[in-house]
C-alpha cells in the first residue's frame, strides 16, 4: 500500500500492534490493579513514623541544620534586586495609570 506520493507509509516499530489490536484486556487490567489502600487513622500514623507531636521540635531543629543560609553579601544583593524590581513595577504601574487617566480625560472633554 502506498500513499498518493508513491511512498510506503511508516510502520510502527517496537511492541506496538500493527493492526489496532490492543495487547491489554479488561481482565488483565483488573488482575494488575493494586488493592485499595486502608485509610484509617492508624495507617496514617504509621506512614508518618508514628513519632507524635513531641518529636516535632527535634525534627524542625534537624531540618534547620540542613538549610544553606545566604551570606551577608548575598542578602544585600537579593535586597537590591528586590528593590530594583519594585521600582520598575512602580514606574510601570504609574505610567499605565497616567496614560489611562489622560486617555479618559481626553475622551470626556471631546
Amino acid at each position: 500500500m502506498t500513499n498518493p506520493n508513491g511512498q510506503t507509509p511508516a510502520q510502527p516499530t517496537g511492541k506496538r500492534q500493527l493492526r489496532g489490536v490492543t495487547p491489554v484486556s479488561s481482565a488483565d487490567y483488573e488482575d494488575k490493579r493494586a488493592p485499595a489502600k486502608d485509610t484509617t487513622a492508624d495507617s496514617d500514623r504509621e506512614s508518618y513514623g508514628g513519632k507524635g507531636v513531641a518529636a516535632f521540635p527535634g525534627e524542625v531543629a534537624e531540618e534547620m541544620k540542613k538549610v544553606i543560609w545566604p551570606t551577608g553579601r548575598q542578602m544585600v544583593n537579593y535586597t537590591l534586586i528586590v528593590f530594583a524590581f519594585l521600582i520598575v513595577l512602580t514606574v510601570l504601574m504609574w505610567g499605565t495609570d497616567w496614560i489611562a487617566a489622560n486617555l479618559v480625560e481626553w475622551v470626556l472633554i471631546r
